[in-house]
Parts: structure tokens; C-alpha cells; sequence
């Protein structure tokens, strides 16, 4: 299936009408037999809040691709050819997305990375050392460009191939200060992607619904460090959902960041010590090629099949119209904390119950190896650290 651009200026006004997510578009498009006739009689239904929807101009709409192009994206719409095949399995596949960079990259056999923003120095090394070994093995690294593990994997799939999902539009990078992350991936043949309307800021609310994308492009997830309520517990959910395979990365009781990690392993995660933990894991699915979408499109048809599975018993993405039923809300995750400006708060943040060597903390603090020595030291006398064999250390409960 192929959009004309008449279609898809109509599909971008359908789903950027307020209380219009992809489950209200799907029944939209269903039950008016395209977006245009769902455009025209979408002022005829009513939201909660009893208002009329009116949806956005033909020329807001031509705005937001036009900004888009200036940007080097493009949107793609479901079915059609460029669109992820993984995603497009996906029951809470977005009708469209934004892509900047290789659209290819997001048809190849992928993995997706998830972790702690305040990630220990220990889990990062691992990171590294994961992300790098699952491109060597020829499989592409998503995750969702937040600090800490997402940035690690990113950074160290750069030269395989990494795909990052962003919160808000493809103008609104967050953090701000990985937008020179962004042109790296994109400059290194990576494809950045994007749900959200052009010059939206991300809130809250919007990290589930990325989250689901992030484990849709995948095969499985990976999940290293997550405390019990981590955002990146949301994203294994979703790829449990999905179908996908869910893993964990084990850590130290001790740790907080590794309750949520060690609670999946034991709730059947499968265990990801190394690199042939994931390759072996997911080698029977790339064997078997992308699965197909569960019902999908009409060919040639400006319409989405019946038979695609409903949405009501699944989880939900957005304020919706109340066209089959009534909606409950999506819970946020849960707001990022800012990183401490003290070096000793910063150090202590990366240690972890897991041994660390100097230099590889220092690396993963920012901070010079004569500063990370001296706070140490510091930290030694207060009975906060314990050394080990070969200058390694780690963090006392």
C-alpha cells in the first residue's frame, strides 16, 4: 500500500484531532470506510468533555510536513512499504511516524536496550560491552535516547547500526543535551523516530507511549538496571504483549536499580549475562523471518482490515474518543530526576554494590581519574566504599 499525498494529508489531520488516538483512528477508518470520510463526519461526534472536534486545517497539516521535510523527516503511514514490519505487528502500531535517517534500518532484525537513567558505572559497562557485541552480531540496537543505559547503547551501536524513539516531535529532542547523540546516529546511518506531532514537547504521558514503540521495532528487550517502578519495566511489559522476548539483566540485591531486573528474571525473564544469551534466545524468530502483521490492510485499499485484533482489552495509548466504550487514562512514568552537581553526590550515584574500576567510573562520571581518586579516598575513610583485587571498588549498603 501506497498513500497519495491527498491520503495522507488526511490521515496526519485524523490522528492529530484532539481525543483521536490509534485505537479511535483504526475504528474511525473502519467505520467510515477512509480518513476522509472520517474527517468529514468527526465534527458530528463529541469527546468527554461534550465539545465538538474540530479537526486541524489542510494547511496546519501541509505546515507540519513541510516543517518536517526542512528537517530531513518524512512521515510514514501503516502498511505502507518503509513502515517497520515488526511495529507494524504491533496492535498499538501508530497510524504515522516521523522518521529521519535510514528508514531501511528499522527493517532489520533489532534488539531493544532499556535501562536506568541513573545507571550505576557498572551497569553502563556492561551496556557498552552488550550493544556493542549485539551489532557485531549483526542486529540493530533501539532504545529511547534518555541518559544513562539508553545513551550508552546508543553511543556504542553508533558504527553497527541504532535506531532511538523519541518522547515528543523530531524538533523537540529529550534531553536537550543529546541532540549531538541524535546527529551522530543519524551521520552513522541510523534512523531516528518519532510519534508526536512536530514542536511537541514531551510530558510525562508521552514516555509509555514511546516505550511501546521502542519494544514493537524488536525482537526482544533488554532490561539493564530498573528499579520496581522504572520506566523501563513499562517497555518489557509491552514487549510481553506484543509477543516479543523479554530480558533481564541480573544485579546485586543490594542495589536498588536491580529490583526491577532481578523481579523480572524471576517472574521468567530470560537471564542476559552476555551477548550469546540474546543471540541464542531470539535465533528461532529471525529464522522464522519478520512475523506478520495480524490482519493489516486491504491492498491498494485507503482502509484498515476488520479482522485486525481490537484494542479494548489492550493497553491504552491515549485520551481517546469514547466511540466504543469508555477509556480509562494512561498513568505517567514517572518524572527524571536532574543528575547531582557535586562530584562526591555524582560518584556515589554510578557505584554500585557491583565492583568498578577507576578509570571505567571515571569515564561514566564525567569526572578526571585524580578527582575520582580523591573523592574515593574520601569515601573509604567515611566507610562508604570497599575495595577489591585489581583497584576495582564498590559501594557499601
Amino acid at each position: 500500500m501506497q498513500l497519495t499525498d491527498g491520503q495522507r494529508l488526511d490521515w496526519l489531520r485524523l490522528i492529530r484531532s484532539e481525543g483521536v488516538g490509534p485505537r479511535t483512528f483504526r475504528t474511525l477508518i473502519n467505520r467510515f470506510g477512509g480518513a476522509g470520510a472520517a474527517l468529514e463526519a468527526l465534527p458530528t461526534l463529541t469527546g468527554r468533555s461534550g465539545r465538538r472536534i474540530t479537526p486541524p486545517s489542510r494547511a496546519e497539516a501541509e505546515g507540519e510536513i513541510a516543517a518536517a521535510a526542512r528537517l530531513g523527516a518524512r512521515l510514514v503511514a501503516l502498511g505502507e512499504a518503509a513502515y517497520p514490519k515488526l511495529l507494524q505487528a504491533a496492535d498499538s502500531a501508530p497510524p504515522l511516524i516521523a522518521i529521519r535517517g535510514e528508514a531501511a534500518i528499522l527493517n532489520r532484525p533489532a534488539i531493544a536496550i532499556v535501562g536506568s537513567r541513573n545507571a550505576s558505572a557498572a551497569g553502563l559497562a556492561f551496556t557498552e560491552r552488550l550493544a556493542r557485541g549485539l551489532g557485531e552480531a549483526g542486529l540493530v540496537v533501539v532504545s529511547g535516547l534518555a541518559r544513562g543505559i539508553d545513551a550508552r547503547a546508543h553511543r556504542a551501536a553508533l558504527v553497527p547500526g541504532t535506531a532511538a524513539v523519541l518522547a515528543g516531535g523530531q524538533d523537540r529532542i529529550y534531553p536537550a543535551n543529546h541532540a549531538a547523540l541524535v546527529e551522530a546516529i543519524l551521520e552513522a546511518g541510523g534512523a531516528v523516530l518519532a510519534e508526536m506531532p512536530m514542536g511537541w514537547e514531551p510530558r510525562g504521558r508521552d514516555f509509555p507511549r514511546r516505550n511501546r514503540i521502542i519494544s514493537g521495532l524488536a525482537y526482544g528487550t533488554v532490561v539493564v538496571e530498573a528499579a520496581r517502578r522504572s520506566g523501563s519495566l513499562i517497555t518489557a511489559r509491552f514487549a510481553l504483549e506484543q509477543g516479543r522476548e523479554v530480558f533481564a539483566v541480573p544485579g546485586s540485591p543490594l542495589d536498588p536499580r536491580a529490583e526491577g531486573t532481578n523481579d523480572l528474571i524471576r517472574q521468567g525473564a530470560t537471564l542476559v549475562a552476555e551477548v550469546a544469551h540474546v543471540t541464542e534466545a531470539i535465533a528461532p524468530l529471525l529464522e522464522e523471518g519478520t512475523r506478520k502483521p495480524a490482519g493489516g490492510f486491504e491492498q491498494g485499499a485507503d482502509t484498515l482490515a476488520l479482522d485486525r485484533p481490537d484494542f479494548a482489552e489492550g493497553s491504552i495509548f491515549w485520551d481517546e474518543l469514547d466511540v466504543d466504550g469508555p477509556v480509562p487514562p494512561l498513568l505517567p512514568e514517572a518524572p527524571e530526576t536532574a543528575e547531582p552537581a557535586d562530584d562526591r553526590a555524582r560518584l556515589i550515584g554510578f557505584l554500585s554494590p557491583t565492583p568498578i574500576g577507576t578509570d571505567e567510573l571515571a569515564r561514566a562520571a564525567g569526572l578526571s581519574v585524580r578527582v575520582v581518586q580523591t573523592t574515593l579516598l574520601e569515601l573509604e575513610l567515611d566507610g562508604r566504599i570497599e575495595r577489591h583485587g585489581s583497584g576495582t571498588v564498590s559501594l557499601l549498603g
